[in-house]
């Protein structure tokens, strides 16, 4: 079966037809690279090369698959034994292997972040370190950061300088020997350990070395320091290594995503080709043409010029809103629009917005009219409580040293409490012991109550049997009669309620998903199914034959497309959002994120903002974001916005309507003129004045609106950044130097 390159441009031929050598394919957004990766492995395995010494990269299990399908499909079965993934799921695969040479065995358990949480905050407490004072996920972002960095325990106690700094060097080296003796790793550690593994052992990094003479990766923008570092180490030999990505996208340095990889492949690699992917095959050219202003205001950027054969398309239609209701109001009647003269489906609209909190308005609108959602990046399914509840039991029974799994298990019993496994759990980090080792050692178990003993009596007898059967039944079996011998779906027919309905039907699902990973497995044991669980991300739970809108972050939206699109929120200090101000590094980043989201759209693009909005607890006035001031001015040369203020906000089912708004073109982003000579109310506050507020520190007053008693301004803070403030509430100091 001959790959067909004809469908390609010549760009993208070039890139497939390179095998040799290193490659920098430089993807512009929606510019084909997945067509591009996938239809080099198929040329690479076409032109001889065995699909064995191929490895190949990404960010998602959704991205993998779909690529492995299509690689299937051009060059048949051969390309199975490819080892295509994400980096994680790989070098697990990797880990299992050798996890002997590094103190585990191939069984080892990998947390979530709230196993790692757990265990975190039980150092915390066996150190008497108040959580109330330190936040311990703070002290596990950080630990993350540094294992994202390669910085391992004993390198940063020497590098720690600040009292929070050398809070989490104590916290940390105990983390890290705490996992080892739990034979478990964190989602960090499948990349830190492979690190450890080739540069302690010579001959195992040789043995992948030979192994994968092709590397490829996706999504290269997104690499941190020690993914990037295994890279150079395994390509370093035979030095054919293709890496595709766009800095423009590069959205994801808050987990330690280095755009300076890009420019340090070109430094180690030399005798590298750059390919350039600047044909856009998404986006209409009014899309295009915004997401090109965007970005051009970015000072570090890769040069790109991308360009699109497809027809200029429909205007960006800006919504200005009155308050967030008042944006949820005026979408979801755009929404009922588009869905009606457009004859789409509701999974063709996507809202994006920049946190989480934002989706609340929305939902509470689509459900008053009727639109079906999803949204992605809520409670994922394996975090769901009684999924996470029978996932603790096949954990313990893979890996009794888990302690977070153990602990779970056991306050699931009744008789035994939080206070007698806090006992046990000190007991054990004084002995400098696994859990599982003290609860068998009997005169440790003796300090608490007999129920309680006989409790843990009970775990240790289902651990001990379910061991042996681990080997005798097969995995949809086990994972039944797990589920029987716990009681758990007993307990939720006797609550006969809607939830509990649904958590049995979680519980459905769950076997459904063990028996799909049987029948698409070669090596169907309870460690890789456990494995695979714990490297789902939001994107891989997308269900996309459900027609209902998407609500996502912009975050969760990378890769995906949509032929409507809504960005909301695109105000001062919600996007960008306030830790942007003093840097410009997170200032561009968030200008990327922008670019990502606008370029998610296909046909029609909607930008909204609103004036008020509900912020911690209280309604704020909201400023437009510099972000569209910015460009704002090029846009209208372009005639590229049309703008709808229209205020349609009413308590009432509007999904029905048709859109009658008419869309007025205005000038939001001109300052309205100062007021005149016989307005002197607050004539002291003044477009260029520097001011103090009691609350917000320095500022200047960039701009004044309104009249009298009702005039507001608008304040750049120096630590808070831009605020529309009230002036007759205002507690300000005029600072005339």
């Amino acid at each position: 079966m001959a790959v067909d390159l004809t469908k390609l441009n010549t760009s993208q031929k070039e890139a497939v037809e390179y095998i040799e050598g290193p490659s920098l394919v430089i993807a512009g957004a929606g510019s084909g690279k997945t067509r591009v990766l996938t239809s080099k492995i198929a040329y690479l395995i076409e032109s001889g090369i065995s699909p064995y010494e191929i490895l190949a990269l990404t960010f998602t299990n959704k991205a993998a698959n779909e690529m492995k399908e299509r690689i299937i499909k051009l060059v048949g079965k051969s390309a199975e034994t490819i080892w295509m993934g994400t980096f994680h799921s790989m070098f697990a695969r990797i880990l299992r292997m050798e996890a002997g040479l590094i103190g585990f065995t191939r069984d080892f358990t990998i947390y979530d972040t709230d196993d790692s949480l757990g265990v975190i905050k039980a150092i915390m407490n066996e150190k008497n370190l108040s959580s109330e004072k330190i936040n311990p996920k703070s002290i596990q972002g950080f630990i993350s950061n540094l294992k994202n960095r390669f910085i391992l325990p004993s390198e940063f106690q020497n590098l720690s300088k600040s009292f929070f700094e050398n809070i989490v060097s104590e916290v940390y080296t105990s983390y890290f020997d705490r996992l080892r003796k739990c034979n478990s790793m964190d989602f960090d550690d499948l990349l830190i350990y492979p690190l450890i593994l080739f540069n302690k052992y010579e001959d195992v990094l040789g043995k992948y070395r030979e192994r994968f003479k092709f590397i490829l990766i996706d999504e290269f923008q997104d690499t941190n320091t020690a993914q990037y570092s295994i890279l150079n180490l395994l390509a370093q030999k035979y030095k054919n290594i293709t890496v595709v990505g766009d800095d423009a996208q590069s959205i994801y340095r808050w987990r330690g995503a280095e755009i300076q990889n890009i420019f340090d492949f070109q430094e180690d690699f030399t005798d590298h080709r750059i390919f350039r992917l600047e044909q856009n095959y998404r986006s209409t050219k009014n899309i295009l043409d915004l997401a090109g202003l965007i970005i051009s205001k970015n000072q570090k950027q890769i040069e790109k010029n991308l360009w699109t054969e497809k027809n200029e398309g429909e205007k960006i239609t800006v919504l200005e809103a009155d308050t967030d209701k008042d944006e949820s109001a005026k979408i979801t009647k755009y929404i009922s629009s588009e869905i009606h003269e457009r004859k789409i489906n509701f999974k063709d609209v996507a809202i994006l917005y920049r946190t989480n909190a934002q989706s609340r308005s929305f939902e509470e609108f689509f459900r008053l009219n009727g639109i079906p959602y999803i949204i992605v990046g809520g409670i994922r399914f394996y975090e769901r409580k009684e999924i996470k509840d029978i996932l603790a039991h096949l954990r313990i029974i893979a890996n009794s040293y888990d302690e977070e799994s153990l602990v779970r298990v056991l306050l699931l019993k009744e008789g035994l409490g939080r206070t007698s496994v806090d006992k046990l759990r000190q007991i054990a980090a004084e002995k400098n012991l696994q859990l599982s080792r003290v609860l068998f050692e009997s005169e440790d178990v003796s300090v608490i109550s007999s129920r309680a003993r006989n409790k843990i009596l009970e775990v240790l007898n289902f651990i001990n049997k379910y061991r042996y059967l681990k080997e005798e039944m097969k995995l949809v079996e086990l994972v039944k009669s797990v589920i029987d011998e716990t009681g758990i779906v007993y307990t939720l027919k006797q609550e006969n309620t809607n939830e509990s309905d649904e958590r049995i039907n979680n519980i459905n699902e769950l076997i459904n998903a063990v028996a799909q990973f049987v029948e698409s497995s070669d090596e169907p044991f309870l460690e890789n199914f456990l494995t695979q669980v714990s490297l789902v991300s939001d994107i891989d739970e997308v269900d996309e034959k459900k027609n209902a809108v998407t609500l996502m972050t912009i975050h969760s939206a990378k890769g995906l497309e949509f032929p409507v699109v809504f960005i909301s929120g695109l105000e001062e200090g919600l996007f960008p959002g306030n830790n942007s101000m003093n840097s410009l590094e997170e200032l561009e980043e968030e200008r990327r994120l922008f670019y990502v989201a606008v370029t998610r759209a296909e046909i029609k693009l909607y930008i909204t903002y609103a004036e008020q909005r509900f912020r911690f607890g209280t309604k704020m006035f909201q400023v437009k974001s510099k972000f569209l001031r910015e460009i704002e001015d090029e846009c209208g040369k372009k005639n590229l916005f049309k703008y709808d203020s229209h205020k349609i906000y009413k308590h009432s089912n509007i999904s029905g309507l048709k859109s009658k708004s008419r869309s007025i073109k205005i000038n939001f982003g001109k300052v309205q003129k100062e007021e005149s000579s016989h307005d002197d109310t607050f004539s002291d506050i003044v477009k260029g004045r520097k001011i103090f507020h009691e609350t917000f520190g320095s500022g200047i007053v960039l701009a004044i609106h309104g009249k009298a008693m009702d005039k507001k301004a608008d304040i750049l803070f120096d630590d808070v950044g831009l605020k529309r403030i009230i002036l007759k509430f205002a507690k300000l100091r005029v600072n005339l130097e």
